[in-house]
């Protein structure tokens, strides 16, 4: 089980940081990704990292503004973003995937799924 939060009403140039925190004892060899879904968009991958935390991936479109990092100690998985934009407002999942190997930029790579957290920025 994920839950996510740290959603909020931002404005442009502002930043947030999402926790999403998971049950479960084998966290660190899950495979965590976070997903965004914008109004009358396909749910996108926004970045990924591995089990361990020493390999993370970015969407192009959020590379450089966004880091994903994880706390094994705490089952916790973190999104910081900066710089947002209002092309960043999304409801925003964050993901898990067991296995830990399974390709992490595909949303059905991914077994569990948080409730969501919506990001608002304003111009």
């Amino acid at each position: 089980q994920l839950q996510a939060s740290g959603g909020g009403l931002v404005q442009a140039g502002d930043s947030l940081r999402l926790s999403c925190v998971a049950s479960g004892r084998t966290f660190n060899n899950y495979q965590m990704g976070w997903f965004r879904q914008a109004p009358g968009k396909e749910r996108e991958f926004a970045a990924g990292i591995s089990g361990s935390g020493g390999t993370t991936y970015y969407a192009d479109s959020v590379k450089g503004r966004f880091t994903i990092s994880r706390d094994n100690a705490k089952n916790t998985v973190y999104l910081q973003m900066n710089r947002l934009s209002p092309e960043d407002t999304a409801v925003y999942y964050c993901a898990g995937d067991p296995s830990g190997w399974r390709p992490h930029r595909r949303a059905d790579s991914y077994d569990l799924w948080g409730q969501g957290t919506q990001v608002t920025v304003s111009s």
